[in-house]
């Protein structure tokens, strides 16, 4: 079966001006964005929060850090700001807006226009269609509470569960399902996800001579990428027709960035990302990723946790300048 199936009806309801259906020889590159070109005395960073709310000191820490990063290369530098706003049920347009004030406020400057995900997704799709054709995805209609009732009856006992960056590993359910089941679930239009076959995804690279693949880091060297710890990843999500995963590492590639730039929590997600990199013939960034700004108990800021934002201390006095000490980075003249 051919992903231009898949993605008709992986989000009939929440994009329905839009079509899912991928021309699988269209090229990556398809005109929706020219790809930068750098040099090696050049360098592109970007900062990508997502308008899901308001910034703390953690995205004021990222957000500095490749803006300091790009402007030690004077006119060579070059500073992205890229809106990963996928999430539509969380997405608000003031979050977006306060996003542009705070960095403001920071004394930071950034190209235009700026990339906004969700307008681009034709590009995810276009992947997923290349992907699709090496036969590297299939279908997952599995729910969260499904995959850890098959991954705790198969485990036997809580503490043999394998874990890997994203949580429990997949287990392949879907991967296994016969043809006869396959056919009755696409017909009952069930909502699924689109996973990567991930034996298969190694063994296509390995046959491309490719093997093994590795990153640069800033701070830690040449990394060599295991991305098997992420077992079976979801690239396409059920309520959204590509994944962080995918998306940033696109998005990467077609905006020229050369040094990405991010917290340590995401050091592990370079591992996935490197696969797909090499399976989609993209370009491969340097990395270099900081450490985490966190609260009294150690504990990294976080949204979802009510972290004390830009907004609240910005309204509360403090200055730009205030911040960059709060996170430990000097003052840049």
């Amino acid at each position: 079966m051919s992903v231009d199936y898949y993605m008709w009806y992986l989000l009939p309801n929440i994009y329905p001006t839009f079509e899912y259906r991928v021309n699988p020889y269209r090229p990556l590159n398809h005109g929706y964005l020219i790809k930068m070109k750098t040099t090696k005395q050049s360098i592109v960073t970007r900062f990508a929060p997502s308008p899901t709310g308001h910034l703390h000191l953690g995205h004021a820490m990222a957000a500095l850090y490749a803006y300091d990063m790009a402007r030690e290369y004077g006119a060579d530098g070059r500073f992205l700001l890229r809106l990963e706003d996928i999430d539509t049920s969380r997405v608000r347009p003031e979050f977006e807006e306060s996003i542009f004030t705070d960095l403001e406020w920071l004394g930071l400057e950034w190209e235009t226009p700026v990339r906004r995900q969700s307008e681009h997704m034709k590009d995810y799709s276009a992947a997923l269609g290349r992907l699709g054709d090496m036969g590297l995805l299939y279908p997952c209609f599995c729910t969260r509470g499904e995959i850890m009732a098959e991954i705790e009856q198969s485990s036997n006992a809580p503490h043999m569960i394998t874990y890997g960056p994203d949580g429990a590993l997949y287990p392949g359910t879907c991967r296994k399902l016969s043809d006869d089941i396959l056919q009755e679930k696409k017909a009952a239009r069930s909502p699924y996800a689109l996973r990567l076959n991930m034996q298969k995804a190694l063994a296509k690279v390995k046959d491309q001579l490719i093997w093994p693949l590795k990153w640069t880091d800033t701070n830690k060297g040449e990394i060599k990428a295991t991305p098997e710890i992420f077992a079976d990843v979801v690239l396409a999500r059920k309520d959204i027709p590509t994944s962080y995963h995918l998306a940033v590492s696109i998005d990467d590639h077609l905006q020229g960035v050369t040094m990405v730039t991010r917290g340590e929590d995401l050091f592990s997600a370079t591992h996935i990302h490197r696969l797909i990199q090499a399976l989609l013939s993209l370009d491969v960034p340097n990395y270099s990723h900081h450490g985490l700004i966190t609260d009294k108990n150690n504990i990294r800021l976080a949204k979802r946790d009510k972290a004390t934002t830009l907004k609240t201390l910005r309204e509360s006095g403090y200055t730009a300048a205030d911040i960059r000490n709060m996170v430990g980075l000097k003052a840049k003249g």
